[in-house]
């Protein structure tokens, strides 16, 4: 069948790295709605798939000789043309569907074959449709595709949710999250698609994959398992944290994360994440949501233990206000006034009284 398919003028040289043999292959996808049954007989005629017989061959050789590259790449600029529009002319930025996609039509082997094949980086052609920023042919592939298809991880375990959250394209997640692509899979580097918005601060991909909600039998409606650590054995509310985004952090505390779960190495919770910042007013966001203010290391150290030990003074009056013990010991046998330049600056108190009198100290 794909012999009979091939042009008496096409070569090898125009397979593509995105897995596609070239551009064309994009302009002869079906459109979402299946052929009607007088179509043409197996035996003549164009099959589906294909271009009719000399309606295509000026754009090819066009194409040949460029030497294009359609690399599957962050950065790939190799299309030098739009990707064609499919089942209609929607141009909008945004593709999630404000109506219902169109329903999946009965696709052929050879159909879904084209529409599953994957490149050599293992990119299908919805990662493609996000990485080129092609979102007709994101809304054709989710309207045809089987779900499982849209969970395809490529060569650095990357869905197209990931790629659509590192290129900051929430209408794209809107859409694949609609359609019931997995939230919980993670990279290469153990990160999800939500801990990617959180490394990359994308606040709108992160909401979206926060409060959308896959359509009735297309995933688990359950949410997000916000302690999931990445192999660095960071949560998402550790690394907003570490990014001093103060939104993303009380987007991810909305939703359910716990304020006090600890990363994976030395277990700091995000409050000793927010010292290790100096940044007071981190700090301060993070005790008046509810962070315990005595949490421990696997070390024993409190975050006044960091703040003393490293001559954080604001950092550690605002730890003392809100209620920090300051002779808790670590498993060093310190406490944060042993190891702070100034041990009296962490004492809670300006004086002693008895009975409501000052107590006097004799020499």
């Amino acid at each position: 069948m794909s012999e009979a398919r091939k042009g008496p003028d096409e070569t090898d040289e125009s397979q593509y790295d995105s897995g596609i043999e070239s551009l064309r292959s994009l302009r002869s996808l079906p459109e979402p709605t299946p052929a009607p049954a007088s179509g043409p007989s197996d035996s003549g005629g164009p099959q589906p798939w294909t271009h009719p017989p000399g309606t295509a061959k000026e754009p090819q050789e066009k194409e040949d000789t460029d030497g294009e590259r359609a690399d599957s790449t962050y950065g790939s600029s190799s299309l030098t043309e739009p990707l064609p529009l499919l089942g209609g002319t929607e141009t909008e930025e945004d593709p999630a569907p404000r109506s219902p996609l169109p329903a999946a039509g009965a696709l052929s082997p050879q159909q879904l074959e084209a529409l599953t094949y994957i490149s050599e980086d293992g990119d299908t052609l919805v990662h493609l449709a996000v990485i080129h920023e092609a979102p007709a042919v994101l809304l054709c592939c989710l309207a045809l595709l089987p779900q499982e298809v849209l969970d395809i991880q490529n060569n650095l375990y990357q869905t197209a949710l990931h790629l659509a959250v590192h290129l900051d394209q929430p209408g794209a997640v809107r859409a694949l999250v609609l359609k019931g692509a997995s939230r919980v899979l993670q990279d290469r580097h153990g990160d999800t698609a939500l801990h990617v918005a959180c490394q990359r601060q994308h606040l709108a991909c992160a909401r979206c994959l926060l409060e959308g909600r896959p359509e009735p039998g297309r995933g688990p409606p359950h949410s997000l398992d916000l302690q999931l650590q990445n192999w660095q054995g960071l949560a998402c509310l550790h690394i907003a944290t570490l990014q001093r985004n103060r939104p993303l952090m009380a987007l991810l505390l909305q939703n359910g994360a716990d304020i006090d779960t600890q990363e994976g190495t030395s277990g700091k919770t995000a409050l000793h994440l927010a010292v290790e910042t100096q940044e007071r007013g981190l700090v301060q966001f993070l005790l008046q949501a509810g962070a315990r203010v005595d949490a421990r290391m696997l070390n024993g150290c409190t975050p006044l233990h960091l703040a003393a030990g490293r001559g954080l003074s604001s950092i550690s009056s605002t730890l003392c206000e809100a209620g920090a013990d300051s002779l808790l010991r670590n498993v060093e046998d310190e406490t944060p006034q042993d190891l702070a330049e100034d041990p009296l600056a962490l004492l809670p108190f300006d004086d002693l009284k008895i009975s409501g009198k000052p107590l006097l100290c004799a020499d």
